[in-house]
């Protein structure tokens, strides 16, 4: 049975690094207390990442489900499998939704899976219309459009100024995956 008293909606989104390291913050800290996270992640698939270690960690309390594939989505011309599985990662956050069973749901990446056409704003407005009162709702992912801002309580818009990717410094273990 959830915890919390009230749940909240917040939003991670912008062009810099951290959403989904801010959420997986927050997991973490609730876990800490004895809250459950679950993370269904969007467009992430079979890619080692560490937070999928760290959350194995703690079996009891976060659970993260990948929905996606190990490629890039072609944001111009997503392929039918990417549409699927973006669909598939709606379903299951409709039933955890219903089932109610956790404090905390993360749906990382679904703002990015909105702006490359893989879920419609209609699914993403019917998910945190769904939201159970005790539970805490974020989301995450670039590019958020400004018509979810009225719907959560929490908007933080994270904006790159410098990153070392322009010089080239591709992803590291442990820090980027």
């Amino acid at each position: 049975m959830p915890k919390l008293k009230k749940g909240l909606v917040q939003i991670y989104t912008g062009t810099g690094k951290g959403k989904t390291t801010a959420a997986l913050g927050l997991a973490f800290r609730a876990a800490g207390h004895g809250y459950k996270t679950k993370i269904i992640q969007f467009m992430k698939g079979r890619i080692n990442y560490g937070e999928l270690r760290a959350a194995g960690k703690f079996p009891s309390l976060i659970r993260i489900v990948q929905s996606g594939r190990p490629d890039f989505v072609d944001r111009r011309n997503p392929a039918e499998i990417d549409i699927a599985l973006a669909q598939k990662a709606i379903g299951l956050a409709e039933k955890e939704l219903e089932k109610n069973r956790v404090d905390i749901l993360v749906l990382d990446e679904i703002i990015c899976a909105l702006d490359f056409k893989l879920v419609s704003l209609k699914q993403v407005k019917g998910l945190i219309r769904q939201k159970p009162a005790s539970m805490e709702l974020v989301l995450t992912g670039r590019s958020a459009p400004k018509s979810l801002y009225p719907l959560a309580d929490l908007v933080t818009e994270m904006k790159e100024v410098k990153h070392y990717w322009k010089k080239k410094v591709m992803g590291r273990k442990g820090i980027e995956f």
